[in-house]
C-alpha cells in the first residue's frame, strides 16, 4: 500500500484563554481536538466545516506556523517534531500554502516578479540567470501572461491576485500545498476558473492538495476524499463518491441539504439545525454536536451527552464518528 505523504495522528491544538493571578491555566480553546487523517500522494483531501470548526487551524499547523499541543504530523514517516533544522527547512519548502485572501496576502509595495522570485532567490531554487524564466513559466501556468510581472497587486482583480498567489505558492516546487478556502472571497464564475485550474496544475506539477472549504458543494468536483469537522473533531471521512451517496454523520446530511439545487425535480428539504453551538473554550464531555443534533431521539441507549463517539470505519474506506451507526 502507498505510504501517507502526510500522517496526522491524535492532533491536538488549544489556546490559553485565561490565567489566575499565579499566572496558571483556567480556560482554554480547544481549536483542534485528537484529530487523525491520512493524505496520499497525488490525492485531494477536502476538509470541510462551518467557520470556527478549526479547519484553518489544521492547515497551519501543517506548514510549521503552529505547533501542536498534542499528537503528531508524520512527513514520509517522519515526525516533523523530531527534524532536524535542516530537515525542517526541507519540509517548509515542500508544503506550501495559498491563502483564503488574495488581497491580503500579497506585498502591496511589491511587483509581481518580486513576489514569485523572492522565494525562488532565498531558497537558491534557480541559478540566477534562469529566474527571470522561471517566473515568466510560472504565470504563463496560472493563465496570467508574463507581460504582468512588472504590474503591482492593486491592478489586479480578486481572481487575478489568487493566481498570483497560486504561482507564488509553486515557485517553491512544492509537494503538497494547503489551500486555505481559496475561492470562497471570489465570485461564484471565478471560483469554477480557479477550481479548474488547481484541478490540471495537480496533474502539471504532481501536487497534492488539503483543500479547505465551508461547504461540500466547493470541494465536490476537485476532492478524492473528504473529512467533515465540527468543532475541532473530524466527524466524518470517506471517498467522495461514497460521501455525497451515503452520508451517515447528521452533521454531514445537513452540510449536504443547504447545496443549491438548480432542478426543483431534484430539491430535497433542507435540514436546519436548532439548539446553542457547544463552545470550544472547555467544551463539556461528550459529542460536541449533541446540542444541536436532530437525531438523538433515534439513538437508544447512546452516551452522546457523556462520551464523544470514536471516529470508528462502519464500512470500506467510511469512517463516522455517531452511535446511530454500528461498529462505533
Amino acid at each position: 500500500m502507498t505510504q501517507p505523504l502526510i500522517s496526522v495522528r491524535n492532533l491536538s491544538k488549544h489556546f490559553t484563554m485565561d490565567r489566575d493571578l499565579l499566572g496558571r491555566t483556567t480556560s482554554v480553546l480547544k481549536a483542534v481536538d485528537d484529530l487523525s487523517f491520512d493524505i496520499y500522494p497525488g490525492e485531494t483531501f477536502g476538509l470541510v466545516g462551518e467557520s470556527g470548526c478549526g479547519k484553518t487551524t489544521v492547515g497551519k499547523l501543517l506548514v510549521d506556523l503552529y505547533t501542536p499541543t498534542a499528537g503528531e504530523i508524520l512527513y514520509n514517516g517522519e515526525d516533523l517534531a523530531r527534524l532536524k533544522p535542516k530537515e525542517r527547512r526541507r519540509y517548509c519548502r515542500d508544503i506550501q500554502l495559498i491563502f483564503q485572501d488574495p488581497y491580503a496576502s500579497l506585498n502591496p509595495r511589491m511587483t509581481v516578479d518580486d513576489i514569485i522570485s523572492e522565494p525562488i532567490r532565498v531558497n537558491r531554487l534557480q541559478p540566477p540567470e534562469k529566474i527571470d524564466d522561471r517566473v515568466g513559466y510560472l504565470l504563463n501556468a496560472v493563465g496570467l501572461s508574463a507581460n504582468y510581472r512588472n504590474r503591482f497587486p492593486h491592478e489586479f482583480s480578486g481572481g487575478q491576485r489568487q493566481r498570483i498567489g497560486i504561482a507564488r505558492a509553486l515557485a517553491m516546487e512544492p509537494k503538497l500545498i494547503v489551500c486555505d478556502e481559496p475561492v470562497s472571497a471570489l465570485d461564484v464564475s471565478i471560483q469554477a476558473q480557479v477550481l479548474n485550474l488547481l484541478d490540471d496544475l495537480s496533474e502539471e506539477f504532481g501536487l497534492t492538495y488539503l483543500f479547505i472549504a465551508h461547504g461540500l458543494n466547493v470541494v465536490k468536483h476537485i476532492s478524492d476524499r473528504v473529512g467533515v469537522m465540527y468543532l475541532g473533531k473530524l466527524v466524518e471521512l470517506a471517498p467522495k463518491r461514497e460521501l455525497y451517496r451515503n452520508p451517515l454523520h447528521p452533521y454531514t446530511k445537513a452540510l449536504l441539504s443547504a447545496i443549491p439545487v438548480t432542478n426543483p425535480a431534484l430539491r430535497t428539504e433542507r435540514i436546519l439545525l436548532e439548539g446553542d453551538v457547544t463552545s470550544p473554550i472547555d467544551p463539556k464531555p461528550g459529542c460536541r454536536f449533541a446540542s444541536r443534533c436532530y437525531a438523538k431521539g433515534e439513538c437508544l441507549g447512546c452516551d452522546c451527552d457523556v462520551e464523544m463517539p470514536p471516529l470508528a470505519e462502519v464500512s470500506p474506506e467510511h469512517f463516522v464518528a455517531c452511535y446511530l451507526h454500528p461498529g462505533v
